[in-house]
C-alpha cells in the first residue's frame, strides 16, 4: 500500500479521501489556491502546498505545478476525486511518465469513455443496446436529415462533455437548427469542442447506473445499482441505492451488462457505466464515467465498502480481494446534494457562511467541507455538501433524510434544503414512479428549458463585451467547473451572475474535465 498521496482536488470530496487515508495510515498532500487558504481540506492533511491563483487553470487545473508538488513532497500517487483533472487522459499519462501512480483506470480506456460518440460503438461493438442516434459527428449541413431519420424527441449532445453540460432536448424541427446552435456554443466554451452527436429522447425512463470496480489482476466486479432520475436539467440532486423498480431480471440483466462491458474494455479501479431504463424494462447504454462518483456515499451505505480504500488498493497493485458472491447488499440509502440556490430563480451565488448547523445522527452521513466563514467562491464547483441517510428499508431512509434537511441551516447563503424536502414528499416519488423528466414536472418548467435566443442574447453579450474579460473568464469557469444553483439575499451585495445576465442553464449543469455527473 501507499505511505504517502496526494490529493489533486478541494472540499468536500479532499476532506473524504483524506478521512480513508487516515484510517489506513497513509500520509496526505493537499494542494490549495489563493482562495483556499484557509479551506478544511489544508488543515486536515498531513502536508500543504499552495498550487497557484483562485483560477482553477492556474491551480487545480495546473499540470505542472501539482505534479512539481508530488514530486518535492515525494508522494507515490495522486487521487484526482471527481471533477478537475479526474478523467483527464494527459494528466495520467504525465504521472505515469514521472513514476507516481493515477489512482483511477488507464489512460487510454478514459480517452475512449470520455468521447462519447466512441463510448457509443464500443458499447455497440461489446453487445450492449444502444439508443438509436448518429456514430458520427453532426454537421450542421446534416441536422435535418439526420434528425428526420432518427425522429423527435431527440437529445443534441456534445461528444466531448459530461456532467449534463452541452445536452439539449429537441421536441420539434423548428427548434432544431437554433438548439443544436445553442448547444455548439456551449460546448465550445465548456471543452474547446463543438462536435456534436444525436440520440433519441427515452422520456419517463430512469438513470440507473450500476458501479463498478476491478483490480490488475483481471478480476472485475459490480458494487450493485444506484437510482440517479431526480434531475434537474441533467444534473443529478437525489440518488439512492439500491433502485427499486428494477424487476430482479432487469437487475441481472443491468450488472451482467455492466461487468461484460467493463471487461471488454479492459476497466480497472472504480468506474460506472450508466444505463436508461423504461418503465417496461427496457436498457439502454447511456455512457461510463471512469471516476468516483459523487453518489458513491449511498453504495458504501448499502454495501459496507469503502470505495476509495478499494481504489487504493487496486491502484498499488494489490489483489481487489472481493468475489462477486462475496458482495452483499444491506438496506438503502439516499443522498441529498447541497447547493447554495436561488429558490425561485436557481441562480449561483457567491458569499460567506457566517453559520451553520449540520445534522447529526444515527445512520446519517454528512460528507462536506463547510464551516463558520467559509466562502463560496464563484471558482469552483459550488457544492456544499451531501447528506446521506441509510435505513432498513426506503420509508426508513426518506425520513431520516427528511428529518436531516429539516435540521440543516446555513446563514449567509441560503441553500436548497426547501427543493430537497419537496422532493422527497413529491407523489411520484414516494412512489418510486419517478423519472428523469419528474423533477421538471415538478418544478413546472419545461424540459428543452428556453429558446435558443435567450442564450444567444447572453453569449453575444459577453462576445461584444471585450473589455469584461473577467466575466467571459468566469463564464469559462462556471461552465468547466460545476458551478450549479445558488442563491440571492437582499442584505449581500448584488449577485454577480444576475448582474450580468448569466442564464441558469448555463450554470446548472456541472463538468470537471467531463464531468461530475
Amino acid at each position: 500500500m501507499f505511505k504517502k498521496i496526494l490529493i489533486a482536488n478541494r472540499g468536500e470530496i479532499a476532506c473524504r479521501i483524506i478521512r480513508t487515508c487516515k484510517d489506513l495510515n497513509i500520509k496526505t498532500v493537499a494542494i490549495y489556491s489563493e482562495a483556499d487558504c484557509n479551506a478544511l481540506h489544508v488543515t486536515q492533511a498531513d502536508e500543504s502546498y499552495l498550487v497557484g491563483p483562485a483560477e482553477p487553470q492556474e491551480s487545480y487545473l495546473n499540470l505542472t505545478n501539482i505534479l512539481d508538488i508530488a514530486k518535492h513532497s515525494k508522494a507515490e500517487a495522486i487521487h484526482p476525486g471527481y471533477g478537475f483533472l479526474s478523467e483527464n487522459p494527459l494528466f495520467a499519462r504525465k504521472c505515469e511518465e514521472q513514476g507516481i501512480r493515477f489512482i483511477g483506470p488507464r489512460a487510454d480506456v478514459m480517452e475512449k469513455m470520455g468521447d462519447k460518440i466512441k463510448a457509443r460503438k464500443l458499447a455497440k461493438k461489446a453487445g450492449l443496446p444502444v439508443l438509436p442516434g448518429t456514430d458520427e459527428p453532426v454537421e450542421d449541413d446534416q441536422a435535418i436529415n439526420r434528425a428526420w431519420t432518427l425522429g423527435f424527441p431527440l437529445m443534441v449532445k456534445s461528444a466531448d462533455g459530461g456532467g449534463g453540460i452541452g445536452i439539449h432536448q429537441v421536441e420539434t424541427m423548428d427548434d432544431l437548427l437554433p438548439i443544436v446552435d445553442r448547444t455548439r456554443r456551449v460546448a465550445g466554451h465548456a471543452f474547446s469542442s463543438t462536435r456534436l452527436f444525436f440520440e433519441r429522447h427515452l422520456k419517463d425512463a430512469s438513470h440507473i447506473e450500476v458501479q463498478l470496480i476491478g483490480d490488475e489482476l483481471g478480476t472485475l466486479v459490480h458494487l450493485f445499482d444506484r437510482d440517479c432520475s431526480i434531475q434537474r436539467r441533467h444534473q443529478k440532486l437525489v440518488e439512492e441505492a439500491p433502485s427499486v423498480k428494477l424487476t430482479p431480471a432487469v437487475r441481472k440483466k443491468l450488472y451482467k451488462l455492466a461487468v461484460k462491458f467493463g471487461k471488454f474494455i479492459g476497466y480497472t479501479n472504480a468506474g460506472t457505466v450508466e444505463f436508461l431504463v423504461t418503465s417496461q424494462g427496457q436498457i439502454y447504454f447511456l455512457e461510463m464515467n471512469t471516476r468516483l462518483q459523487v453518489e458513491h456515499g449511498v453504495t458504501e451505505l448499502v454495501t459496507g465498502l469503502d470505495i476509495v480504500e478499494l481504489q487504493l488498493k487496486v491502484a498499488a497493485g494489490e489483489p481487489l480481494g472481493l468475489l462477486q458472491d462475496d458482495i452483499n447488499l444491506k438496506g438503502h440509502a439516499i443522498q441529498a446534494r447541497v447547493y447554495p440556490e436561488d429558490p425561485v430563480t436557481f441562480m449561483p451565488d457567491s458569499g460567506k457562511i457566517t453559520d451553520v448547523n449540520l445534522p447529526c445522527g444515527e445512520n446519517l452521513r454528512l460528507d462536506t467541507a463547510i464551516g463558520n466563514n467559509y466562502e463560496v467562491t464563484l471558482h469552483y464547483e459550488p457544492l456544499l455538501g451531501k447528506i446521506i441517510s441509510w435505513g432498513s428499508n426506503r420509508e426508513e431512509a426518506t425520513n431520516r433524510l427528511e428529518n436531516a434537511l429539516l435540521e440543516l441551516r446555513i446563514s449567509g447563503v441560503t441553500c436548497n434544503a426547501e427543493l430537497l424536502r419537496k422532493i422527497l414528499k413529491y407523489p411520484e416519488f414516494v412512489k418510486s414512479s419517478h423519472h428523469t423528466g419528474t423533477l421538471a414536472q415538478l418544478l413546472n418548467e419545461p424540459q428543452n428549458q428556453r429558446k435558443s435566443k435567450d442564450l444567444d442574447q447572453t453569449m453575444g453579450h459577453h462576445d461584444k463585451e471585450q473589455s469584461n474579460a473577467k466575466i467571459a473568464a468566469a463564464i469559462g469557469t462556471a461552465l468547466a467547473l460545476s458551478l450549479k444553483s445558488p442563491i440571492t439575499n437582499a442584505s449581500r451585495p448584488p449577485n454577480p451572475w444576475r448582474a450580468h445576465g448569466l442564464r441558469e442553464q448555463m450554470l446548472s449543469h456541472s463538468i470537471g474535465s467531463r464531468g461530475w455527473r
